[in-house]
Parts: structure tokens; sequence; C-alpha cells
């Protein structure tokens, strides 16, 4: 190019270069490897969430923004409670058209094991603006047992 300047291609690749290091705590720049998150072998996104109790119910909040209520599974087995989804990318963009890369697109799952028995056929789910809500009844009859320790 005359004068030295980059085309605007070239800029936009520069650009994009100019995204692929970080610096580290001593203030030097350092390489980042791209889909470094994916490279390690994680194959399935997990599901960020809050747990809490009331005085009946065991509460799971999740923000899962771009998933529809179709693509996700909530089950049950024993006491661990699993969220299972996917999430679908609207639009196929090519890898090095990214200049940043963070939102996660694919499946996703979480499993917690329950503090307390639950009432499975009672649990409720709704997804409202994003924020999937799963509330767990907890059940009435506690097993919980006493055990006496013997002296020998």
């Amino acid at each position: 190019m005359d004068g030295g300047k980059d085309s605007p291609m070239e800029e936009e690749e520069n650009l994009y270069d100019n995204y692929q290091s970080a610096v580290d705590e001593s203030g030097e720049e350092q390489p980042v490897r791209e889909n470094e998150w994916l490279e390690d072998g994680f194959e399935e996104g997990q599901l960020s969430i809050d747990v809490y109790q009331t005085p009946s119910s065991i509460v799971v909040k999740s923000t899962i923004a771009g998933v529809s209520s179709e693509d996700i599974d909530i089950s049950i087995n024993n006491d661990m409670l699993t969220i299972r989804g996917k999430r679908e990318q609207p639009d196929k963009i090519r890898d090095e058209d990214y200049l940043f890369r963070e939102c996660y697109w694919g499946s996703f799952s979480r499993s917690i094991i329950l503090p307390v028995e639950v009432e499975a056929e009672k649990v409720d789910a709704s997804l409202e603006n994003g924020v999937l809500t799963v509330v767990l009844p907890k059940s009435k009859t506690s097993k919980q047992i006493s055990i006496k320790v013997k002296n020998k």
C-alpha cells in the first residue's frame, strides 16, 4: 500500500492480533491461547447457579439467557438434581472474525447434591426473562435417626 498505511482488512487483522495477548501481574504482556477453555478438554459448559432454602423449599436459580424451555432438561436421581441444556448460537460466525469470545455456546449442565429430601413429584420449574427457577418442596417426613455409641 502507498504511504505505508494498512488496508482496512489489514487494520482489522492488526486489531484482532492486539487482543490476543493479556497483561500478567508483573505488567508483562503474555500471549493468550485462542479458545483456551475449549483446548483444556471442556466439552460441556458448567451452569452457574444460586441455591437457597425457605422453610418449605429448596430453590435453585440460574441465568440461562438464549435457551428456550424446550432445550432444558431437569432430573432428580436419588438426592442429586441435574440441569442440562444447550444454547445454540443463532448465527454462524467464523472463528477468525471474533475479537472477543466470552459467551458459551453449546451444551451445559450442573449437578448438585440436595441437602434435604424433596418431594420430586411436586418440583416446579419456570423460565422467565432468561432466569430459570426450580422450586423443590422439602419432604415432610424426616429420616433423621439417632444412633447410640456403645462402650466396649
